[in-house]
């Protein structure tokens, strides 16, 4: 049996061609699309995993200074900001006292936040550490009581840090340093940063402004605040409003008219 293979319809080659062109055009489109959106998605997702870091390492900061800093004149706070292979690392101390049996001073509680570079990891950062001393062995952070040999170790609070810094806050005015232990500042501004940091030309590194994260946190919020009440003068301007009452004006009936009838004509 013989097949007539002139009357079949086929696909040249050509067109063969032509339709693994397009197809491949469309393919690279559509992974470049999803090579941009992935990436996107990644960014938008670590943005937000190091805000939300951030946010929750100013909140447990700010709790601490609350916490000890209320209506008690036996606190101190102190903090410094440095350089630790070339990033901006900070450390606060709060520390509240009492006075022991022998008269002597000692820490009722003392709490310190260090940033410190993590020469463990390969990563080129900082690791955020927390320590909790004194006679008080309950830990408001950990939710429990530490063992006796616990009480001066710094547990690392996470990692990855790149910038951390603490001003003291004295109206307008930002201070860098805060050593005073007779007076307590009226607020802390803490910064601090998971953003890639860069090469400065002074060979230290930083981060952008816009990719660091800053609370104001107020030192003793119950401390007496003066408040004072200025005079103000407000001058009254004419209203156009406050026109005379019409009944007020004078009645056009009730002026007295010589009468026509009464008046003397000329003889």
């Amino acid at each position: 049996m013989r097949i007539n293979y002139k009357n079949r319809k086929a696909f040249s080659l050509a067109e063969i061609v032509a339709a693994l062109t397009i197809g491949s055009m469309v393919m690279v489109s559509v992974l470049t699309i999803y090579t941009r959106l992935s990436k996107a998605s990644d960014s938008i997702i670590n943005n937000l995993d190091r805000t939300s870091v951030a946010l929750e390492v100013l909140q447990r900061i700010a709790e601490d200074i609350d916490r000890l800093t209320v209506a008690d004149e036996r606190v101190k706070l102190t903090f410094e900001n440095k350089t630790n292979e070339g990033f901006q690392v900070a450390q606060l101390v709060i520390r509240k006292s009492f006075y022991n049996r022998e008269n002597q001073e000692d820490d009722f509680e003392k709490i310190i936040w260090r940033a410190g570079f993590d020469y463990d990891s390969d990563a080129n950062g900082l690791v955020l550490y927390r320590s909790h001393s004194g006679i008080v062995s309950e830990d408001r952070l950990l939710h429990g009581q530490k063992e006796r040999y616990e009480r001066e170790m710094f547990i690392p609070f996470c990692e990855g840090v790149t910038y951390f810094s603490m001003q003291a806050v004295e109206g307008e005015t930002f201070i860098d340093e805060w050593k005073s232990t007779k007076k307590l500042p009226k607020g802390v501004a803490v910064t601090i940063s998971f953003a890639e940091p860069f090469k400065t030309v002074s060979g230290l590194w930083d981060v952008y402004e816009e990719d660091m994260v800053t609370r104001v946190i107020a030192v003793n919020r119950t401390r007496k605040i003066p408040f004072y009440m200025k005079d103000i003068v407000v001058e009254k301007e004419d209203d156009s409003n406050d026109v005379e009452d019409v009944n007020d004006v004078e009645d056009v009936n009730d002026i007295d008219l010589t009468d026509a009838n009464d008046v003397e004509l000329p003889k």
